[in-house]
């Protein structure tokens, strides 16, 4: 059993960070995003023996992240609250007015995500955040290729129009 626990905690400590910027794209609120990532964990625990060392941990363990942020915003749409605009990461070198900023862009990006239905969302997420080749997205989500690549191309335009409706609000 302890090349399991060494292997499980390699993983986890390899992939913890990449999973909670996964579920905080995906619509988790920051307050809850690293107990979800905790929660991703305890299940890639509870599934470790199906894991198949021979292929990548990451899109495996993404796809546990994908479903569980998904459950995440189904509970959530009943307790309707105003998200924290406030962010408790602190980056000492970029100045005050770079970080307001980049604080304004990243909102702008979370609140335009929000705008997408869901399994466009997990598209656009996976392949234009994170990354993902369209194969391991697909892979990921369990749906077929064109699936995807139609999910995604209509994410892009839902994401585009998103944008600009939220900033001719603000303007």
């Amino acid at each position: 059993m302890p090349e399991h626990d060494d292997a499980y905690t390699k993983v986890f400590r390899s992939e913890f960070a990449a999973v909670m910027n996964t579920l905080r794209r995906l619509g988790v609120r920051p307050a809850d995003v690293e107990d979800v990532a905790v929660e991703v964990f305890v299940t890639v625990h509870r599934h470790w023996s199906e894991y198949d060392p021979a292929r990548p941990a990451r899109p495996w363990v993404r796809a546990f992240a994908v479903r569980i942020a998904s459950d995440y915003r189904k509970r959530a749409r009943v307790r309707r609250e105003v998200p924290h605009e406030g962010d408790d990461a602190r980056d000492a070198t970029p100045g005050a007015d770079e970080r307001l900023i980049e604080r304004e862009k990243q909102r702008l990006v979370l609140e335009a995500l929000d705008a997408l239905a869901p399994e466009r969302r997990e598209v656009f997420v996976l392949h234009e955040l994170e990354e993902c080749a369209m194969p391991e997205v697909a892979a990921t989500l369990g749906v077929p290729l064109n699936t995807a690549y139609s999910r995604l191309r209509l994410g892009r335009e839902e994401f585009a129009t998103a944008v600009k409706r939220i900033r001719a609000r603000r303007a």
